[in-house]
């Protein structure tokens, strides 16, 4: 499936993404449909993935160059919060041998967000397949929470496999997988 024709496909750098912080993250809570407050709680969370080795960040933008979708990421090492809770949970379920496999040389695909509206349209496999291009990792790993949701279907479709199921983050209730596949995509 291919970007619908009514948006473009761009490469921003952090600059870019930060004088947009604001509508990117107002997407983002649409598109999660957390609460209203959650965009002042995260924006400096993104700030600080902004400085990230490996720092990648691909939106989509609709015909009035509104944000409709964003994706983003970077190289994942030791010491980052999400690369240590992964690796426990890894560890406890599957061994050292795995986390090793899976967790060497990675790209974090942190985060991936299309407008409700704009949702089933290739807008996220088109933000997906840029922001990975070219990415000189070998793997790519994601956390989603579990359940059917359009972005399961995506993950899947593009060879996602699992890495660690029913994984509960600290501080999250909810359960959460951990999905992971080979760089480059087909």
């Amino acid at each position: 499936m291919t970007a619908a024709p009514s948006q473009r496909l761009v490469e921003v750098s952090a600059r870019d993404l930060n004088a947009r912080l604001g509508e990117a993250l107002a997407l983002y809570v649409s598109a999660m449909n957390y609460p209203p407050g959650t965009a002042e709680q995260r924006a400096p969370m993104w700030l600080a993935h902004m400085l990230r080795d490996g720092w990648r960040c691909v939106v989509a933008l609709g015909e009035e160059d509104e944000l409709i979708g964003i994706g983003y990421g970077y190289r994942g090492s030791v010491g980052q919060w999400w690369h240590e809770q992964v690796r426990h949970g890894l560890t406890l379920v599957s061994g050292p041998n795995s986390v090793e496999e899976w967790m060497r040389d990675y790209f974090e695909l942190t985060e991936l967000h299309v407008l409700p509206g704009e949702q089933g349209r290739g807008v996220g496999e088109g933000l997906l397949r840029t922001l990975l291009a070219g990415v000189p990792t070998s793997r790519v790993l994601l956390s989603t929470p579990e359940g059917p949701s359009k972005a399961w279907r995506l993950y899947r479709r593009l060879g996602f496999a699992d890495v660690l199921r029913h994984y509960q983050f600290t501080g999250d209730p909810r359960p959460f997988a951990v999905l992971g596949r080979t760089l480059p995509l087909d």
